[in-house]
C-alpha cells in the first residue's frame, strides 16, 4: 500500500486558491524554541512581549480558502533580561473544538457563506487581531466575534470572555482600542441587521460598562476605530454587502465612491445620539494609527485606500470592492481633523509615495498625541510586506526604513516596544518576525527605534517559517497577568 506523503507547500493539495499555500502554507505543529542562535546581542532593556496573530487552518477547507477563514495560531516572543523565548499555540475556540473533535472541517469559509448562517456555519476563527486587556492577550477577529482571552506567556487559551459582551448573538470587532491610562476598552459591534453597529466600554476588570446601538443607514463592513481621551471615532465607510449575494446567503463586498466616507465621534460613554459625523471623501480605512484632542478638533492619522481607477481616471468601485475583499491594499498616510465646536472638517495626504499599511506606534499615547508610527512597506500582493519604515506623522516625512530583500522578505506587523528606561517617544526598539523565501531563513529581528535604517541590532534565527498574519501586540510586563 502506498503511503501518502504531504506536500509540505501544499498540504491541502492546489483545489483552495493561493492563500493556502507556498508560504501560506500553514505550520503544523505548537512549539517553544529556547536558546536560539542570535547574531548581534539582544538588549537587556527590552522586556516583555511581542505576539502576533494570524491564520493557520488545521484542515483541508470546504471550498476556496480565504485568510480570515483560518484557525488562529498566536506566535510570540517573550524577552525577559537579554533572553528570547519563542512560542507558538493555536487560539482554541469553539470552531477549533468541534473540528479537533471531527478531525475535518465542519465549517464554511467567508466565499462561501456568511455569518449566521446554519445551513454553512462560518467560523470564528479569532485570527485577525490580539491586544492585551484586564492581563490577558484578546485574540478577535475581523467580523466581530466571540473575543478569546489567552495567557499571554504561556499562550494557553483562557476562554472566551463572554463578560466583554451583554448578549450571546453580541460581537466584538477586531482593533478594539485599549486606553492604557484608565485600563478601559473600546470596541464596536457590526452586522446586517438594524441598527448595523453597536458601540462599547469595557473596565479595566474586564466588565462590561457601557453599550449603545449606533444606526447606520445599512449594512457596512468597518474594520477599525480609533479613541481619544474622552471620544471614540466610529467609521461608516462605502463599504458593504452586496445585497442580493447576501440575500442569497454569500459575502460580496461592494464600493461607492459617490458616498462619503464618514466619521462619528461619540463621548467615551455617550449615548447614541450624542454622536456626531463629519463626512470626508469615499474611501476605506482599513487601519487607524491614533487619534487625539487639540483644542476644540479631533485629529485622527491611518492609512487611507486608495480607490482603484479607469484609464480615464474615474472611479473603478469594482476594482476597488474586489482589491478589498482580497486584502490587497494601496494606502498612504492620511490625516482627518474634525472640529467638535465648528463642525468643519478637513483631510489631507501626508505622503502620496509610498503605499503603507499595518502602523504600530507607543500604545502607552493610545488616544494622546503621538508623533512616530512603524508601518510595512506594502507590495501589491496579499500580506507581501517587503519592508518596514518609520515616519513622523506630523510631518509626514519618512525618517528611516529597513528590508533585507524586498524581493523575497516577507515581514509580520512590526510593532514598538519602549525600552524599561524609556527617555523619549522613540527610546525603544522594533521588533518584527520576517521570512526570506528566498534562503528559506526564518528570524526574528529587533530594530533601535530611533533609526531603522542602521539595521537590526539582534538577528533570533529561527528553525521554521511563520506564515504571513495579521496582527500583532507588545504587553509590557506590567500589563501581563495583572488587574
Amino acid at each position: 500500500m502506498n503511503q501518502v506523503v504531504k506536500d509540505p507547500d501544499a498540504p491541502f493539495g492546489h483545489a483552495y486558491g493561493p492563500y493556502i499555500e507556498g508560504v501560506f502554507s500553514p505550520v503544523e505543529c505548537e512549539s517553544t524554541l529556547t536558546d536560539l542562535p542570535v547574531t548581534g546581542a539582544i538588549p537587556k532593556d527590552l522586556n516583555g512581549v511581542y505576539l502576533r496573530n494570524g491564520p493557520n487552518p488545521r484542515f483541508a477547507p470546504k471550498g476556496e480558502y480565504h485568510p480570515f477563514d483560518g484557525d488562529g495560531m498566536l506566535h510570540s516572543a517573550h524577552f525577559e533580561n537579554g533572553q528570547v523565548v519563542i512560542r507558538n499555540k493555536w487560539v482554541k475556540t469553539e470552531g477549533w473544538n468541534k473540528e479537533d473533535s471531527a478531525k475535518a472541517a465542519t465549517y464554511w469559509g467567508i466565499r462561501q457563506t456568511l455569518k449566521g448562517r446554519e445551513d454553512q456555519p462560518l467560523k470564528d476563527s479569532a485570527n485577525t487581531d490580539v491586544i492585551g486587556h484586564a492581563g490577558s492577550a484578546i485574540a478577535t477577529w475581523y467580523l466581530a466575534g466571540v473575543p478569546y482571552a489567552v495567557d499571554p506567556i504561556s499562550l494557553e487559551t483562557l476562554g472566551p470572555r463572554f463578560n466583554y459582551l451583554d448578549k450571546p448573538e453580541s460581537g466584538m470587532s477586531a482593533h478594539c482600542k485599549v486606553d492604557e491610562v484608565t485600563g478601559e476598552l473600546m470596541y464596536f459591534d457590526y452586522g446586517d441587521e438594524w441598527p448595523f453597529m453597536w458601540y462599547g466600554v469595557v473596565n479595566k476588570f474586564g466588565e462590561m460598562v457601557h453599550r449603545v446601538p449606533i444606526e447606520l443607514p445599512g449594512n457596512r463592513l468597518p474594520h477599525d476605530m480609533a479613541i481619544t481621551e474622552h471620544y471614540s471615532i466610529l467609521h461608516d465607510h462605502p463599504v458593504f454587502h452586496d445585497e442580493a449575494a447576501r440575500l442569497a446567503g454569500r459575502h460580496k463586498v461592494v464600493f461607492d465612491s459617490t458616498m462619503a466616507t464618514r466619521l462619528g465621534v461619540i463621548p467615551r460613554k455617550g449615548a447614541s445620539d450624542s454622536i456626531r459625523w463629519f463626512e470626508f471623501s469615499g474611501a476605506f480605512i482599513y487601519h487607524v494609527i491614533n487619534a487625539w484632542e487639540e483644542d476644540d478638533e479631533i485629529i485622527m492619522v491611518a492609512c487611507r485606500y486608495q480607490p482603484a481607477k479607469h484609464p480615464d481616471g474615474t472611479f473603478n468601485d469594482d476594482a476597488t470592492a474586489k482589491m478589498i475583499a482580497r486584502l490587497v491594499m494601496d494606502a498612504r498616510l492620511w490625516r482627518y481633523r474634525m472640529n467638535l465646536k465648528t463642525g468643519e472638517c478637513s483631510e489631507e495626504c501626508l505622503d502620496s509615495d509610498h503605499n503603507i499599511e499595518f502602523p504600530s506606534y507607543d500604545t502607552q499615547r493610545t488616544g494622546r498625541h503621538s508623533q512616530f508610527a512603524y508601518l510595512v512597506d506594502h507590495h501589491p500582493e496579499l500580506l507581501k510586506w517587503d519592508g518596514i519604515c518609520k515616519y513622523n506623522t506630523d510631518t509626514g516625512e519618512r525618517q528611516s526604513s529597513w528590508t533585507d530583500d524586498s524581493q523575497y522578505c516577507w515581514y509580520s506587523e512590526p510593532w514598538f516596544a519602549p525600552a524599561d528606561n524609556q527617555q523619549a517617544e522613540d527610546h525603544g526598539y522594533v521588533v518584527v518576525f520576517v521570512w526570506n523565501d528566498k534562503l528559506k531563513e526564518q528570524e526574528l529581528q529587533i530594530f533601535d527605534a530611533r533609526d531603522l535604517n542602521i539595521g537590526p541590532v539582534a538577528r533570533v534565527h529561527m528553525p521554521h517559517r511563520i506564515p504571513p498574519g495579521f496582527h500583532a501586540c507588545w504587553m509590557k510586563p506590567n500589563q501581563i497577568g495583572t488587574k
